[in-house]
């Protein structure tokens, strides 16, 4: 067996276990948190999901480069969307890491810092995943 083949048979546990491992992170930092955590804490790592979803819906076979011919803007458009989504989710998750660093009464800097990874850990594995179905 070749690398390819390898990637594509392992790549989808792979990328299974490191989603697991960021929702693993954010479900540890709610449960032995001390404070009750709002919504908005939630949001980053649901769009970090669905992002992740959304760019695993198109396979790179359909998309094509070539610079001259119009091509599926449709799925380009799409994956631009996805890319978006992912983005401002990690933004966010981020923003909110600062916000739980500065204000003292709300989750403490181990929620932030769970939902940064929650979201990292959610995107790689959906390039992951994207990766070795494509092969």
């Amino acid at each position: 067996m070749d690398l390819p083949e390898l990637w594509a048979i392992f790549g989808p546990g792979v990328a299974g276990a490191v989603f697991g491992a960021g929702w693993w992170f954010w479900i540890d930092a709610v449960v032995c948190g001390s404070v009750t955590v709002s919504v908005v804490h939630y949001l980053p790592g649901i769009f970090a999901s669905i992002a992740s979803l959304m760019f695993n819906c198109v396979r790179k076979e359909d998309i094509d480069y070539s610079p001259y011919e119009e091509g599926e803007w449709r799925l380009k458009l799409w994956l631009f969307f996805a890319y978006v989504v992912s983005f401002v989710s990690l933004a966010a998750s981020v923003g909110l890491l600062i916000q739980d660093s500065i204000v003292k009464t709300g989750p403490s800097v181990w929620t932030g810092t769970a939902g940064v990874l929650q979201c990292v850990f959610v995107l790689i594995s959906g390039l992951i995943c994207w990766t070795s179905y494509s092969e």
